[in-house]
């Protein structure tokens, strides 16, 4: 536990000390007409077409499922229970 616990105060010692600042990118920092802001929008767009394509697929494939779940419930004759005499 102790051992855990100088692990974590090292690591934060070490970043609280280092040189190096941490830089905003370009779209967090507002310059919204480089490079890297396009790209970025870019990037957005493009995971939003794969994943609005695998939700339109998946509800897709739910409504194929239930449309041939009432095909088959159609096809299927009702049972009805048969007139026999009781003994």
């Amino acid at each position: 536990m102790k051992r855990l616990a100088l692990w974590a105060m090292m690591g934060v010692a070490f970043v609280l000390l280092s040189e190096t600042p941490a830089l905003a990118c370009a779209a967090c920092f507002g310059k919204s007409d480089s490079a890297m802001a396009r790209s970025l929008n870019a990037s957005i767009f493009t995971l939003m077409g794969f994943i609005g394509t695998v939700l339109i697929g998946a509800a897709s494939f739910f409504v194929f499922l239930a449309k041939r779940a009432a095909a088959t419930a159609r096809e299927q004759p009702t049972k009805t229970p048969s007139s026999q005499p009781q003994a």
